[in-house]
């Protein structure tokens, strides 16, 4: 089985209006909807927004479903000059910007206990994944390290901060926190983002206006992804 989490409804609707034999439980506040899309079994979650509610239904996705590989997909602010809205991240790993124990002498970003700053994605999916997105949209698609924290990134200051300190192409709320439970449960897991706006001071404006194509575009790559497997 295949999972998919996204933050947001608007980000899992089309995919859960075209599923088939529909089967919808709820556990912990969350829907998971499990049934056929593009002819694979999948289960489909809105966890919510934020690293908490992401890490709960990630958790409970492989425990309750056991899928062979989850799929976080959704929205994200840009962090690089290579990315415009409506553009596509193919994460290579996840990290957790607002992870922070320096006080004690760690590296930012370092999860302590499993001594982790970078989640990585799986290798393969993730080259399969950017070569459907460069064949299936006309918008740039970049690989590259995604940035998490609950917090949304608005200020030219902040994003130039993470962008070089972790080498981070873009931010969201969630990632980072799923790439950390699957890690733990040795479950294999890619990223896909589509740009909503710029983490910069024109982000409100931005997010506003490119939300729904940039759900849009997600979406698109993980059906085109599910349709060759």
């Amino acid at each position: 089985m295949i999972a998919i989490i996204c933050a947001m409804k608007i980000e899992a609707q089309a995919i859960i209006d075209e599923m088939e034999d529909i089967k919808t439980e709820r556990i912990s506040g969350i829907e998971f909807n499990s049934g056929v899309f593009c002819k694979q079994q999948v289960v489909v979650a809105v966890c919510g927004v934020g690293k908490v509610f992401a890490a709960l239904c990630t958790q409970t996705m492989i425990m309750r479903f056991a899928p062979h590989i989850i799929f976080n997909i959704g929205v994200a602010g840009s962090l690089s000059n290579k990315l415009n809205c409506a553009d596509i991240v193919i994460a290579t790993s996840v990290v957790q910007h607002d992870m922070d124990t320096t006080a004690v002498g760690d590296t930012l970003g370092l999860v302590s206990g499993i001594n982790k700053i970078n989640f990585e994605c799986d290798a393969g999916t993730v080259r399969q994944l950017k070569q459907i997105a460069q064949r299936s949209l006309q918008v740039a698609c970049v690989e590259g390290v995604i940035a998490s924290g609950d917090r949304f990134i608005a200020s030219k200051k902040d994003k130039e901060f993470i962008n070089i300190w972790f080498g981070a192409v873009a931010c969201d709320m969630e990632s980072g926190a799923v790439g950390q439970v699957c890690y733990v449960n040795k479950t294999p897991f890619c990223i896909i983002r589509s740009i909503s706006d710029l983490a910069d001071n024109t982000s409100t404006y931005d997010y506003n206006e490119f939300l729904t194509v940039a759900c849009e575009n997600s979406v698109t790559i993980i059906k085109n992804f599910l349709k060759r497997s």
